[in-house]
C-alpha cells in the first residue's frame, strides 16, 4: 500500500500538513506511543522487566508470586506476565527451553546452574555476566553476577 492510500488514517494521527507532505515525499509518520514491530519489546526483554520489578521480594520455597518467590517461581511469573507460560521447577523449564552457548545468550535468556546433569537454580540472565534471581532462604530477589561458569543457557520459546 502506498503512503498516499494511507494518508486518511494518517491525518488523523499526525495533522493535515505534516501528513500530506511526508505522504508526498514516500516517508512514514511516527506516532508518539507507538511501536513499530522492531521496536517492540520481546517476550524476553518483557520478562526480564518483569523480574527487576520485583527486586527485594523475600524469597520462599515454593512461591510464584506476586510477593513471595523461589528461583523457578521467578521465572515462571516473569514470562508468564510477559505472555508465556513455563513449567514450575527448574529442571522442567531447562527441559522446555532452547538450549543455546553462552556466546549466543541474549538479555532474557534463563541462566540453569547445574551439577553434572542436575539443574538446581534458575536466573534470567541481564547481560554483562548478570542476572536477576531469587537466591535462597533469607535471601531477596536481586541483580547478581554470575557466579560460575557451571551453567547453561536456554531460550524461551
Amino acid at each position: 500500500m502506498s503512503a498516499l492510500n494511507r494518508v486518511p488514517s494518517l491525518l488523523t494521527r499526525a495533522g493535515t500538513a505534516s501528513a500530506l507532505t511526508i505522504a508526498a515525499v514516500g516517508g512514514s509518520i511516527v506516532v508518539p506511543g507507538a511501536a513499530s514491530g522492531a521496536e517492540a519489546a520481546t517476550v524476553a526483554s518483557k520478562a526480564l522487566k518483569v523480574a527487576a520489578s520485583k527486586k527485594g521480594s523475600p524469597y520462599k520455597y515454593g512461591a510464584v508470586g506476586p510477593g513471595r518467590f523461589d528461583c523457578s517461581g521467578l521465572t515462571l511469573y516473569s514470562f508468564k506476565k510477559a505472555g508465556k507460560k513455563l513449567p514450575r521447577t527448574a529442571q522442567q523449564q531447562y527441559n522446555k527451553t532452547k538450549h543455546i552457548s553462552a556466546g549466543s545468550r541474549k538479555l532474557g535468556d534463563l541462566v540453569f546452574f547445574h551439577s553434572g546433569s542436575n539443574v538446581y537454580h534458575v536466573g534470567i540472565y541481564a547481560g554483562k555476566g548478570k542476572l536477576w534471581h531469587s537466591p535462597k532462604t533469607g535471601d531477596v530477589v536481586r541483580l547478581q553476577k554470575i557466579w560460575t561458569k557451571n551453567v547453561w543457557y536456554g531460550r524461551v520459546r
